[in-house]
């Protein structure tokens, strides 16, 4: 059973993310948090730990990038793979957040059947998880 963490700020996106995720494996564990600052707590306080997360970047209280840094810094969460989703394409942001430590950054996709794809791609894909 895969634990998966969704760091977003915007609700109808968590909201939109889960329903595809559990439409591809409806077994996943989904958890979510608004902000870095949510995200970390959680992490910190004894839920079973993801196997994978998916970011977004731009947030209030502690971002993305912030998250990412503070993630990678922790002996206890530093091998979790962190998938980047946000709107941005930017290559300069595409190229800070995989030397942060991300494993994968998905632009995200204005059509449900592009994401459903790309999420059961990365699903799918034994890199992308927690060893």
């Amino acid at each position: 059973m895969k634990h998966i963490l969704l760091v977003d700020d915007d609700e109808d996106d968590r909201d939109f993310f889960r329903s595809v995720l559990t439409s591809i494996e409806s077994s996943l564990v989904y958890q979510a948090a608004e902000n870095g600052q949510d995200a970390l707590q959680k992490l910190n306080s004894g839920i079973p730990l993801p196997d994978l997360i998916f970011l977004d970047l731009n947030m209030p209280v502690m971002g993305g990038k912030q998250f990412l840094a503070e993630v990678k810094k922790r002996s206890h969460l530093k091998d979790i793979p962190i998938v980047i989703l946000s709107t941005s394409s930017d290559k300069a942001t595409i190229s800070d957040t995989i030397d942060l430590g991300a494993v994968e950054f998905l632009t995200k996709p204005n059509k449900l059947s592009l994401l459903e794809g790309r999420l059961r791609e990365i699903l799918n894909n034994p890199t992308y998880h927690r060893k």
